[in-house]
C-alpha cells in the first residue's frame, strides 16, 4: 500500500488499532455500509463493528465509524476529527452466536439525526428515543443517555482528537430523573449499580432501587439541573393585562415541577419549547410577566415557585394561583401507537 493510500485512511485505521489493542487475538464482525451516504446512501456511518466482551457482564461492544473523519480531513478545524465523537453501545449477551443487529439500526439513525441536524452528542446528553430502542420489544428502555466509553475513551489522529461516547438504555423516568440533575453524575452512579452500563432489555427501572433514588435526590437537591431547556409536545402560554395561562399535558407536570425546583429554585433559568411557543422561566425577587422576542418570560419569587409546583402535582384541570397572576390547565394527554390507536390517557 502506498503511503497516499495510508494517509487516505489513517482516521478508520486508529479506530481498528484502538480495538485492537482492547480486544486482542479478536476479530470484529464489521458491518459496512453499500451505497455511500454522500452517493446517496441510506446510511451515514461508513459501518459499525461489534466484539465480544466478557467484561462485568458478557456482552456485545458495538462501535461506530463515520462520525470521526475516517480518510480524508474535511474540516478546518485541526484539532477535532468530524463531529468529534464516534458512538458505541454495549448490549447484555445470551446464547446467540452472532450479536442482534438491532442496535446497528439504532446507531444509524442516531447519525441520521447528527447528520441533517448538526445537533451533536456530549457527554451528559440526553434523548427520548419515543419507543423501545429495540423495537417490536417490550423493553422499557426509551431513551438513551451519552458518557464518555469507560473503555476506549478519546483517541488522537491524523485527522484530530474524538471522544468514544457510549450511548445508554434509559427508562423514560430515568431519562427525566437524569434531566432534573446533572447528567454526567447521574450516569457515573448509574454505572456504580450497571458496570460499563451495559443495556439489558429486560432491567427495570433504576428509580426503583430505593439506595440509587436517595443518591439521585441528595444530588439533584445539592447540585440542581443541568438542563437548561425542556421540550413539551402540549404546550401553550397566553399574556393579556399582565396575567398569564399557562398549558401543559398531562404527563409532563411532574417533570416540570422537578425542573422548576432545580433551576428556578437554584438561581437558573428553565427555558420551556413548545411546537409553536416558548416560556422562560426566571428566579428573581419581584414578580413580573412580560415577552421579549415573541416569548412568555415568567419571573418567579420563592413563594410563587412553590405555589406553582404546587399546582403542577394536581391532575388536569385549571387552577389559579394566588402569589402570581398565573392560570395554570393541566389538559389530558393521549398516548397512541404507530397506527394511531390510542394506548393511553393521562388525566
Amino acid at each position: 500500500m502506498s503511503e497516499n493510500a495510508e494517509l487516505e485512511q489513517a482516521g478508520f485505521d486508529a479506530i481498528a488499532e484502538a480495538l485492537r489493542r482492547l480486544y486482542p487475538g479478536q476479530d470484529g464482525l464489521y458491518y459496512g455500509t453499500i451505497i455511500p451516504y454522500v452517493l446517496g446512501g441510506q446510511d451515514p456511518l461508513s459501518g459499525v463493528e461489534v466484539w465480544k466482551s466478557a467484561r462485568g457482564t458478557p456482552h456485545w461492544h458495538y462501535v461506530t465509524y463515520g462520525f470521526s473523519e475516517l480518510y480524508e480531513k474535511e474540516s478546518d478545524d485541526p484539532a477535532v476529527s468530524g463531529f468529534g465523537f464516534e458512538l458505541t453501545f454495549r448490549l447484555k449477551r445470551g446464547e446467540e452466536e452472532d450479536p442482534p443487529v438491532w442496535p446497528v439500526s439504532l446507531l444509524q439513525n442516531l447519525a441520521r439525526y447528527v447528520f441533517s441536524s448538526g445537533n451533536v452528542f456530549g457527554a451528559g446528553h440526553h434523548m427520548d428515543a419515543n419507543g423501545p430502542i429495540a423495537l417490536d420489544t417490550d423493553t422499557k428502555l426509551t431513551a438513551l443517555g451519552f458518557m464518555p466509553d469507560p473503555e476506549l475513551g478519546e483517541l488522537d489522529t491524523p485527522n484530530g482528537r474524538f471522544a468514544f461516547l457510549q450511548a445508554v438504555g434509559l427508562t423514560a423516568d430515568e431519562m427525566a430523573a437524569m434531566m432534573c440533575w446533572n447528567g454526567e453524575k447521574f450516569l457515573s452512579d448509574m454505572e456504580k449499580q450497571v458496570p460499563l452500563c451495559i443495556a439489558d432489555l429486560s432491567r427495570s427501572s433504576m428509580m426503583e432501587n430505593a439506595a440509587f433514588r436517595a443518591a439521585w435526590q441528595e444530588g439533584m437537591e445539592r447540585d440542581g439541573s443541568s438542563t437548561a431547556f425542556l421540550y413539551m409536545d402540549e404546550l401553550g402560554v397566553r399574556i393579556e393585562n399582565g396575567h398569564a395561562a399557562l398549558r401543559i399535558g398531562a404527563g409532563h407536570n411532574q417533570t416540570l415541577m422537578l425542573m422548576l425546583r432545580a433551576r428556578v429554585g437554584k438561581g437558573r433559568r428553565l427555558y420551556l419549547q413548545g411546537s409553536r411557543t416558548a416560556v422562560v422561566f426566571r428566579p428573581g425577587t419581584q414578580t413580573t410577566v412580560c415577552e421579549e422576542n415573541g416569548t412568555a418570560v415568567l419571573t418567579l419569587p420563592e413563594d410563587a415557585l412553590e405555589e406553582l409546583c404546587g399546582a403542577l402535582m394536581s391532575h388536569a384541570g385549571a387552577y389559579a394561583l394566588s402569589s402570581f397572576p398565573m392560570t395554570v390547565e393541566i389538559v389530558p394527554t393521549t398516548i397512541t401507537d404507530r397506527n394511531g390507536n390510542v394506548v393511553k390517557v393521562i388525566e
